[in-house]
């Protein structure tokens, strides 16, 4: 599938030192006018979606870890909601992260993302993750406060040393069978605003907004440079960042459906093979079967 590889190569990020978000269209649909255009290629990505985490689940030797990061409204509910539409429950867990508990407060910010981590032949989806740690906590000073890390560790030095302890974590998460992707949903401000209205004006989708969102705007400039450091210094060949272009929702999909195709393909998952006992044991259990009386 050449869209496939070309999609990949894309949007791929695997050395950050130079990225700049402004040197990427969030409004990009690559060789799409259309989601109509685009419908036959997600088809195709979706159907070998589902035949490749069957493999994954019946192999159980490896796991994958999706991560989505993105401003609010850039889309991160529809991609697991539209990409994992046909993937068997029991081979797929989503974790949102929402603002964490007194206990979880408690620990370190890794512990309640390592609790969550995908079993064996899963597909594990972050929708966001530890990397709000170098973005939202980063931005607001009281909820580094909230985390009671000890003052003497409060040091100038303190992002630089997240962004090396979630490199090192995710290098230990790919030495113990567990694949990670991770996918920055990048959403213009124009479409934002206009995401934003369209949930006050429908209203089957008030429950979405958030005054907290609104206000998070003033930021846009602060996050961008959040954003941009985040991927500088996290993106590696093992465990890359994928800049998806959010403006328009059926492109997201598409690019995000593609990457988890080519991340499952690289691992050649497949169907267990049967040594010779096995085979003979599935043998004895047809004789038996063909023997009973219908």
């Amino acid at each position: 599938m050449k869209h496939l590889q070309k999609v990949v190569q894309r949007y791929r990020i695997e050395h950050g030192k130079h990225f700049r978000l402004k040197d990427h269209d969030p409004a990009d649909t690559w060789q799409f006018a259309s989601k109509d255009d685009a419908a036959a290629a997600m088809e195709k990505d979706l159907a070998q979606l589902v035949e490749l985490q069957d493999q994954l689940y019946a192999q159980d030797r490896w796991a994958l870890l999706l991560i989505l990061q993105g401003m609010d409204a850039a889309g991160k509910d529809s991609v697991v909601k539209h990409v994992m539409s046909g993937v068997s429950p029991q081979g797929c867990t989503v974790s949102s992260f929402k603002p964490p508990s007194d206990e979880e407060l408690n620990h370190d910010y890794l512990w309640r993302a390592v609790k969550r981590l995908p079993e064996r032949g899963q597909i594990g989806i972050f929708n966001r993750s530890y990397y709000e740690e170098v973005l939202v906590v980063r931005l607001h000073s009281h909820l580094l406060k909230a985390e009671k890390v000890p003052p003497s560790l409060l040091t100038r030095k303190l992002w630089k040393h997240r962004f090396e302890d979630m490199c090192a974590f995710e290098r230990y998460l790919g030495h113990n069978g567990i694949v990670v992707r991770k996918f920055f949903l990048h959403l213009s401000r124009d479409e934002q605003r206009r995401r934003f209205l369209a949930r006050l004006e429908t209203p089957e989708k008030n429950w979405k907004f958030s005054m907290a969102d609104v206000l998070e705007r003033e930021h846009w400039d602060e996050y961008t440079g959040c954003y941009e450091e985040m991927v500088r210094h996290t993106a590696t060949p093992e465990a890359p960042w994928y800049i998806v272009p959010a403006d328009h929702k059926w492109f997201s999909q598409l690019v995000v459906a593609g990457c988890i195709v080519d991340a499952l393909k690289e691992l050649k998952v497949g169907f267990p093979k049967l040594d010779a006992s096995r085979r003979k044991e599935l043998q004895q259990a047809r004789r038996m079967l063909e023997k009973e009386q219908v």
